[in-house]
């Protein structure tokens, strides 16, 4: 028999299977679901230097506080300030996803990281705490584990990557991402609200400053913006060979001599190449200052020479003409005026208007001629 004030058997029982299905939902054994609470419980009592029992004692009491200040509102008509409960048969279209910091990433939850920043998620560019950071929307995470890619990387590539059967399990796989904080869901805010100054100008558009929202939900048109970076080996070889060409600088006058006269030729050669193109472009200038007046409108050496085409492009042809603007307007003037006239002579031939006062059919001449008599 249930105590006076406490839990009837129907809301145990009730307790029981809700605990059962979030540790399902989790992939989980309720025994290790409730080792995970505990866990999780005792680390928070740590952060806050106490004891279990006296963290749980302290939860107990916020949760009697709150559920009296709900009773007290509801007794004086003011509408309550809890969330409002599902309904049965109601659909729920967004699932919180409970996030512990405390907790090391999950290598399940590495590996899907991996995959998914290795799929086109289209992602776009946002920025979080003065820092750009890329930035995705949900449903396009879940189509990437739905996609037969990730059966097949599941499959042969990477065995620690979960099985996913329909869309509940894709949605439980992407809900390891803001367990172990590699993902975390964001929402667009405005840096200047609140603020008495007009919105610049200069901002780019489309670029999101975005905050991380406390509810980790799961709904298809929300973004997340990535935490994982991945493996770092790039810029770390990038940074590993930016410190080896500084050494060498530093160093060189322990180099060998044979390199040291290698790279005292070489920069002498450049050099060389730098003046003499520098002088080639003095002599080009000259050279068209005198035939201006000489031989006008002017002759140029490597005319392409500063035009936006290939290296090779820049010295061909070896000389030309300077184009002046009268040839240039005559030029289309006659592109135009001969333009002009074939549009008139093809609608001429193509289209016949019958004059005013005559029928509208056109005599041919259906005479057979010389070239018609001998085919």
């Amino acid at each position: 028999m249930a105590t006076p004030g406490g839990p009837s058997p129907q809301q145990i029982a009730a307790m029981q299977q809700q605990f059962a299905a979030e540790a399902a939902k989790r992939g989980l054994t309720p025994e290790q679901f409730a080792q995970q609470q505990r866990e999780q419980l005792a680390a928070e009592a740590q952060k806050h230097g106490l004891t279990t029992e006296q963290y749980l004692a302290q939860l107990r009491a916020r949760a009697i506080a709150a559920h009296q200040k709900q009773m007290e509102l509801q007794q004086q008509g003011q509408p309550s300030t809890r969330p409002p409960t599902q309904q049965p048969g109601q659909q729920q279209t967004t699932t919180q996803v409970p996030v512990n910091p405390n907790n090391p990433p999950d290598p399940k939850a590495v590996a899907v990281a991996q995959f998914l920043r290795s799929q086109n998620l289209k992602p776009r560019t946002c920025i979080m705490d003065g820092q750009r950071k890329d930035m995705f929307k949900v449903k396009r995470a879940i189509r990437a584990i739905e996609s037969p890619a990730y059966a097949k990387a599941a499959a042969k590539k990477n065995s620690l990557l979960p099985p996913v059967t329909d869309r509940a399990s894709a949605e439980n796989v992407f809900k390891l991402l803001p367990l172990s904080l590699l993902a975390l869901r964001v929402s667009k805010v405005d840096p200047h609200a609140g603020h008495n100054h007009a919105k610049p100008k200069n901002r780019v558009k489309g670029l999101w400053t975005v905050k991380i929202e406390q509810h980790q939900e799961t709904d298809p048109m929300m973004h997340y913006v990535w935490l994982y970076e991945g493996p770092q080996w790039k810029q770390k070889a990038m940074a590993a060979a930016v410190v080896a060409g500084i050494f060498a600088v530093v160093l060189f006058p322990l180099w060998p001599m044979m390199l040291r006269q290698g790279v005292w030729y070489l920069s002498v050669g450049m050099m060389g190449l730098l003046g003499l193109f520098f002088a080639m472009s003095i002599f080009r200038l000259i050279l068209f200052c005198i035939t201006v007046f000489v031989v006008p409108p002017g002759l140029w050496l490597f005319p392409n020479l500063f035009e936006d085409v290939g290296f090779i492009d820049s010295f061909k042809p070896l000389w030309g003409w300077q184009e002046t603007k009268k040839k240039k307007s005559k030029k289309s003037v006659k592109g135009e005026a001969l333009s002009t006239a074939t549009n008139q002579t093809t609608s001429a031939t193509t289209t016949a208007t019958p004059a005013p006062g005559t029928s509208g059919t056109v005599k041919r001449d259906l005479a057979p001629k010389v070239e018609e008599a001998d085919e």
